[in-house]
C-alpha cells in the first residue's frame, strides 16, 4: 500500500511538471490567434455593414418603435 501511494504521488508530480512546461502558447501561436481573430472581425464587420443587413436592422427598429403598447 505504501509503495502504491508513493508511486501515485510521483506520477501526479511528474504529470503536473509536464503540464507546467506546456502551459502556454508560444509567440507564433499568439500571432496566428490574433490574425484569425482580426480576420473574423473584418468578415463580421463587412456582413453587418452590408446594405441588406442594414436594411433588415432598420426594419426591426422601425417595427419595434411602431409597436403599440
Amino acid at each position: 500500500m505504501y509503495k502504491a501511494v508513493w508511486a501515485r504521488l510521483r506520477a501526479l508530480k511528474c504529470g503536473a511538471w509536464a503540464a507546467r512546461r506546456d502551459a502556454g502558447m508560444v509567440t507564433s501561436e499568439y500571432a496566428m490567434g490574433i490574425v484569425a481573430a482580426v480576420a473574423f472581425a473584418v468578415v463580421l464587420y463587412k456582413v453587418v455593414t452590408s446594405g441588406q443587413v442594414d436594411a433588415e436592422l432598420q426594419a426591426i427598429v422601425k417595427r419595434a418603435l411602431d409597436a403599440g403598447m
